[in-house]
């Protein structure tokens, strides 16, 4: 299974999910929430918690955000891309 897909939308907005490990509470989401929210052109960010197993975020961007951009936000909050 990947762990990345991305789709674009009428309104040229750019939605991508990841699959992250390690997040286990609220505080987890805000952390992750707050990193990836930071990388320029981020529109919003989305988490479901999988307490424990693997979680899912969505991020919403202006234009394509590298995997490899998401990823340091997620290690810098502490969790890893799966």
């Amino acid at each position: 299974m990947s762990s990345t897909s991305s789709s674009t939308s009428a309104s040229g907005a750019v939605r991508a999910h990841y699959l992250v490990d390690g997040m286990t509470c609220g505080h987890c989401v805000s952390s992750v929430t707050a990193e990836v929210s930071a990388i320029d052109g981020v529109e919003s960010v989305s988490v479901d918690l999988v307490a424990g197993g693997t979680s899912r975020i969505m991020v919403v961007s202006g234009h394509p955000i590298t995997a490899e951009l998401i990823s340091e936000a997620v290690t810098e909050a502490g969790y890893t891309l799966v």
